[in-house]
């Protein structure tokens, strides 16, 4: 009886439990109808930094927890909705506290009701971007049948009302990245560079954010520095529209008319942001005579790296994969010659690290006693080793095609 009972109380307890990237709804607003329209909503990928590794907020049925952002300023609204609670009288346990939560990650100074943020929403026309344009672009949008036209701009910690915006913008990266911390704005060192779209509403243009990227300038001795990418988003209702490659393009541009910079660099970057460099310095070093087919063919050369580098900030390891994209372009793969020099020109590079593993070995070997040598590591495999090199290298080849598609349709 006592097993059933509490089967019971576990099941009933466990309707009480809700994914939390399932009830966060984010918004960004330009109408009041935005707030009706279920079209306008999108969902966290990850919400794991605020509500643990099993992304659970427990206590609740039907869980909303509404993050509404007006799409410029990003004034915010913020509520907890749901249809029933646990009850501590009867259930003897207590409910997460899910706004405690999220008022540790968002800014004080939200709204809490529907009214108040659609009355801030019609001073929205005041909001202008901050800093310095540094970029016009137009994309054809296919539902609204026309061209809209976005602009990038430089902003620093000196731009009235920018520190606080950058706190409410800084709020999606918990929900968008999945190792994503807050920055030191104090430090001078930051750089920020905010993507807008124009808008028109009745008769006016408006602005709304369409993502950014924080830049961190490391120092070189004796007098240069090296800008590194730190954070990057742009927002999900933009994604998939070349924001992205536009705002990368154009803070590279910025750092190349600059004589103290080294070269640009990422730190801990994305599967999805390695796409984007790829395809962003290829598209920018196609054109340098040092990648000229003929040269390409002739391989590798400390030419690229130095060209590569004054003229377009660009480090020795990317250079190197933007080498390979453009080698593969000028290679017909159909040509056993062309092909196995290709192939084997970037095996060379891959077995890098398996070398230095192998190194590695040698040298424990002659430190340690044979019976611990076994327990340390057997002798790689080196029929394991070729197999995982051709993985490796089959993987490259269709990444780097991609880049090439997209390029050809750029």
């Amino acid at each position: 009886l006592f097993f059933s009972g509490l089967t019971a109380m576990e099941k009933k307890l466990a309707e009480y439990k809700c994914n939390t990237n399932e009830a966060i709804q984010l918004k960004l607003v330009r109408f009041p109808e935005d707030l009706e329209d279920e079209n306008t909503t999108f969902n966290p990928e990850y919400s794991h930094q605020v509500f643990g590794d099993d992304e659970v907020a427990f206590g609740y049925k039907g869980l909303k927890i509404l993050l509404y952002y007006i799409a410029g300023n990003l004034s915010t609204l913020f509520r907890v909705e749901y249809t029933s609670r646990v009850n501590e009288k009867f259930d003897c346990v207590e409910a997460d506290d899910v706004e405690s939560k999220i008022r540790e990650i968002i800014p004080p100074g939200f709204c809490t009701n529907t009214d108040d943020f659609v009355s801030l929403l019609e001073k929205e026309v005041n909001f202008k971007p901050f800093g310095m344009l540094l970029h016009t672009y137009s994309i054809h949008n296919e539902d609204a049948g026309e061209d809209i036209t976005y602009q990038i701009y430089k902003a620093d910690m000196t731009c009235p009302g920018f520190r606080e915006y950058h706190e409410r913008l800084q709020t999606f990266l918990m929900w968008f990245i999945e190792t994503a911390s807050f920055i030191d704005v104090d430090d001078e060192r930051w750089n920020y560079f905010l993507v807008f779209e124009k808008y028109n509403k009745d008769g006016a243009t408006l602005f709304a954010t369409v993502g950014y990227m924080t830049v961190y300038n490391y120092y070189v001795y004796p007098d240069k520095t090296r800008p590194r990418v730190s954070q990057m988003l742009i927002l999900p209702p933009f994604q998939g529209e070349g924001h992205g490659a536009q705002l990368l393009e154009t803070v590279h541009r910025y750092y190349m008319s600059s004589p103290t910079v080294l070269d640009i660099t990422a730190e801990d970057p994305s599967e999805n942001y390695v796409k984007l460099r790829d395809f962003v310095l290829v598209k920018l070093c196609q054109d340098l005579l040092c990648f000229s087919p003929a040269k390409l063919m002739q391989g590798f050369s400390q030419e690229m790296v130095t060209e590569a580098q004054q003229k377009l900030k660009i480090n020795k390891q990317h250079t190197r994969r933007v080498y390979e994209i453009l080698r593969l372009r000028a290679t017909n793969m159909g040509d056993a010659e062309q092909s196995r020099s290709y192939r084997l020109d970037v095996k060379r590079r891959l077995i890098g690290p398996y070398k230095k593993k192998q190194r590695e070995l040698a040298k424990m070997r002659r430190c340690l006693r044979p019976e611990e040598m076994t327990n340390q590591l057997n002798q790689i495999d080196l029929n394991l080793q070729r197999e995982q090199l051709e993985e490796s290298f089959q993987q490259l080849v269709s990444d780097y095609r991609r880049v090439l598609e997209r390029l050809a349709q750029a």
